[in-house]
């Protein structure tokens, strides 16, 4: 952040040491804090997990969201680990249970295939953003094409110049 960044993204810092999101917030401002979760589901609940996905938590994502947004978090990035890479849309329902959680923005990540994906995520799953790679890596799709698609299903997007 002394550095010049603008936000800075934590997990497993974050799940080892949970005051140091209060810490940095007080430090640098909530919005510059951002919480990223990466979750599955698990005995019909979204279990986080640490280090890449290679660690479970036994925390639950809804609940670790709602006190990452207490201890001081400006964002949320969600990522279902089910399905991260599989391009067969977003975890929606995860995603909509830590929006409506939080009163902070969630991101949401993880299996983007195809435009009606984003769709969903904004509509059902409630997000504030969503994230992709591998859908646009390829030229499959251009992001400018993905916001013509958002904006005439009536979904705010960013004007670009």
């Amino acid at each position: 952040m002394d550095a010049g960044a603008d936000k800075v993204s934590l997990n497993t810092a974050a799940l080892a040491d949970p005051s140091l999101l209060t810490r940095l917030a007080a430090r640098y401002g909530s919005q510059a804090v951002v919480v990223a979760i990466d979750a599955k589901r698990e005995n019909g609940r979204f279990a986080v997990y640490a280090r890449s996905g290679g660690a479970a938590t036994g925390r639950d994502a809804v609940e670790w969201a709602a006190e990452a947004a207490d201890r001081g978090a400006g964002e949320i990035l969600l990522t279902s680990i089910d399905r991260d890479g599989t391009r067969s849309g977003f975890d929606t329902g995860m995603t909509a249970a830590v929006s409506s959680r939080v009163n902070i923005p969630v991101i949401a990540s993880g299996g983007a295939g195809g435009f009606e994906h984003f769709l969903d995520v904004f509509t059902a799953g409630r997000a504030d953003a969503a994230l992709a790679a591998s859908i646009f890596h390829y030229s499959e799709h251009a992001v400018a094409d993905l916001k013509d698609y958002l904006r005439a299903h009536g979904v705010p997007v960013r004007v670009t110049c």
